[in-house]
């Protein structure tokens, strides 16, 4: 394939620093080693991730899919807020097969304060132990208690926005398929930040960038066969396992996608948002050059990802008319 995308050059040098603790790629054998190295960092507490109270944090528990377990939902709400809020539906990122419920929210605390939102952020089950349809099942059971428990939650049921990174991003993506296939419940919009979206995993940018930035073809793969097993890249796979899949992108809320030129997923991405558009659908794309997967969280500082941020919160305003 042709010539690697360059880091930009303050991603590059987070990048390196990145890289002794996270290989590019791996396989299905590292993912217990992986999970015991993430469950040895110190998490933060509930007090830690109020922001100083800032945010009113409580777990709730809602019912699962039929026949699964109940489901676990973190809301963070500004602790000023009066009324109904806006609301973040959120889902981790982590492969399919990493990440719990608290991963999102020290990332986005500030733009929940900024722009008076709360989140809810699911803890829907991992995969392989879980394999397809557990994960977007948990995520749309979640979706669906929440809008209908909307008033108890302090949230406006008719401003909220499904939004995910990564993996997340893949389920929000599927989330909102499932959504407008069974009628509901209705979403506001769709944010998909550098979302995991076909399993086929054969595009150039994942030839590419083979070997490099984070989360590479190798490591797709590992998520992708975790999540579906055998059939991961072969023909009959479900659009809500794998956006791309889907025939039909009509009808779906407006989307803002955002990823960078560096890593796997641009290609899958572009292509998404051009058939939301082809389909007669909104959607926002943004492509920031020289940037590897997840460059914002590993890479706060640089001015790629404080861009990058700023675009998303611009357009949340947009659409939340704010």
């Amino acid at each position: 394939m042709s010539t690697p995308i360059p880091f930009d050059p303050e991603l590059d040098a987070a990048l390196q620093a990145v890289r002794e603790q996270l290989p590019a790629s791996f396989t299905p054998d590292m993912i217990p080693v992986i999970r015991r190295a993430r469950e040895n960092l110190p998490q933060p507490s509930y007090e830690e991730l109020s922001q100083g109270g800032a945010l009113v944090l409580r777990d709730h528990t809602a019912p699962g899919p039929e026949g699964a377990p109940d489901i676990t939902l973190l809301v963070a709400r500004p602790a000023a807020a009066e009324g109904p809020v806006p609301a973040l539906y959120f889902i981790h990122g982590g492969g399919m097969i990493l990440g719990d419920r608290r991963d999102a929210l020290p990332d986005l605390a500030g733009l929940l304060l900024e722009l008076g939102m709360a989140l809810v952020s699911v803890e829907y089950r991992l995969a392989p132990e879980h394999p397809h349809p557990a994960p977007v099942e948990d995520c749309y059971a979640g979706l669906a208690w929440t809008v209908k428990n909307a008033a108890d939650l302090g949230i406006d049921p008719g401003r909220v926005i499904v939004a995910g990174a990564s993996a997340g991003g893949g389920l929000a993506a599927a989330t909102a398929l499932l959504a407008r296939d069974r009628g509901g419940p209705a979403l506001l919009a769709q944010l998909l930040i550098c979302p995991m979206l076909d399993d086929r995993n054969d595009t150039p940018s994942a030839h590419q960038m083979a070997g490099l930035g984070i989360w590479d073809r190798t490591a797709n793969a590992t998520g992708w066969q975790a999540l579906l097993g055998e059939a991961a890249g072969g023909p009959g796979v479900s659009p809500y396992a794998s956006p791309a899949r889907a025939t039909d992108l009509s009808g779906l809320p407006p989307a803002f996608i955002d990823v960078g030129s560096a890593e796997t997923f641009r290609d899958e991405d572009v292509a998404y948002a051009t058939r939301i558009w082809q389909a007669g659908g909104q959607a926002e794309l943004h492509v920031w050059p020289g940037g590897f997967h997840g460059f914002d969280i590993f890479a706060p500082e640089a001015a790629i990802s404080r861009d990058s941020r700023a675009a998303r919160i611009h357009w949340l305003r947009r659409v939340l008319g704010a």
